[in-house]
């Protein structure tokens, strides 16, 4: 099962999940639901280099995809999925860019 970290309230991640409904091989683990996830996906993203372009640009670093065999991306289509279109808006950056 594919791990998906992420929070109902960005635009990139409510687009990917609109993708895997009712699809078993994927699981999604809002980090806003709870602190538990929350600390989940910090010390991911805390201890992961795929996140240190997203940490430079002031991104959030979700929607996070984690495989089965441990492989961590950042990129939908490395998952069998699709990125949010770039004429839908950028997306939410610490600078206030985008949502």
């Amino acid at each position: 099962m594919i791990k998906i970290y992420g929070m109902h309230t960005c635009p990139d991640c409510t687009y990917v999940e609109e993708q895997i409904k009712g699809n078993s091989n994927y699981e999604v683990i809002d980090i806003g639901q709870h602190v538990r996830n929350l600390k989940e996906f910090l010390k991911l993203r805390d201890h992961h280099p795929v996140f240190d372009e997203a940490k430079k640009s002031g991104a959030a670093g979700i929607p996070c995809f984690v495989l089965e065999d441990g492989t961590v991306t950042l990129t939908p289509e490395d998952v069998g999925l699709h990125s949010r279109p770039a004429c839908e808006g950028a997306t939410c950056n610490i600078d206030g860019s985008g949502c």
